[in-house]
């Protein structure tokens, strides 16, 4: 059973025809401030000093302090998972991270490039892969610690991207692609920064999380507001693989997605009004 009834039909069957859903409110203001300040203190940057702000983007790894974890595990945002991914099928979070935190800068960050994320690396590799059943990755997720306004360096997200991705990885199996590899096949093919997929920002006030199917294609951008951008990227982890093939029809919304990506005729998620 799902903890609390999140999202809505509709918003469920949103996220499986375009990749995300934002999840207003997911954490209090409150908390989303404390989590800030930790932020700053790890930049070692002063807020009042904007001449100290000679970068564009500062990465931090990530942090188990206890407002990362209560950030992390609200029962808003626990619901939803359950939604999203399965009930049993995730991992609760012990902190977040990785933090791209982005400045008013007038150079190029160097990484805004259309990608989706990788979550393992083989033997010798160091860019990290991903495969058709999205091994250790559940979700992908965006965490909105500072206000992000259209001009703050909010995420920019290819609607409906995800259905792109599928029919890449479908032939390489469980050993899967090298992220790297994968984007300039899919950039050679037009599927990247695909023209037929809109153009949507990850906007949002402190608080907010945008949750996001593992192979959505997105991209960084150069920050031209006055406020520092304050957001975290983590994964939510699965405790098993995408079930592509189940037995009872008890797909997830996730994997609903993947199948449609593979079979664009087949069934679609519901769009029944009221609460799950």
């Amino acid at each position: 059973m799902t903890e609390v009834s999140t999202l809505t039909d509709d918003d469920v069957a949103r996220f499986v025809d375009e990749g995300f859903v934002a999840l207003r409110g997911a954490f209090p203001t409150a908390l989303a401030d404390e989590c800030r300040s930790i932020l700053w203190r790890l930049t070692g940057l002063d807020p009042n000093k904007p001449a100290s702000w000679n970068r564009p983007v500062i990465r931090l790894d990530g942090s188990g302090e206890a407002p990362f974890r209560q950030a992390a595990n609200t029962p808003r945002l626990r619901g939803a998972y359950d939604q999203l991914v399965g009930a049993g099928r995730w991992r609760p979070r012990t902190g977040l991270g990785t933090f791209p935190i982005r400045f008013p800068h007038p150079a190029d960050p160097g990484d805004a490039g259309w990608h989706m994320d990788g979550a393992y690396l083989p033997p010798g590799e160091t860019w990290f892969w991903l495969n058709l059943r999205s091994r250790d990755r559940a979700l992908l997720m965006l965490f909105l610690f500072s206000d992000v306004g259209p001009d703050d360096a909010p995420t920019r997200i290819k609607v409906g991207s995800h259905l792109d991705v599928p029919p890449f990885l479908a032939p390489a199996g469980e050993l899967g692609r090298n992220g790297l590899d994968l984007c300039r096949e899919m950039d050679a093919a037009g599927k990247l920064d695909n023209p037929d997929r809109p153009l949507a920002l990850a906007t949002g006030a402190a608080g907010d999380v945008f949750l996001c199917h593992p192979f959505l294609i997105h991209g960084a951008q150069r920050h031209r507001g006055s406020v520092p951008r304050f957001l975290a990227q983590p994964p939510l982890d699965p405790t098993g693989l995408l079930d592509l093939d189940r037995a009872d029809g008890s797909y997830s919304p996730v994997e609903l997605a993947v199948r449609r990506a593979l079979s664009p005729s087949g069934p679609r998620a519901s769009r029944r009004s009221g609460r799950r």
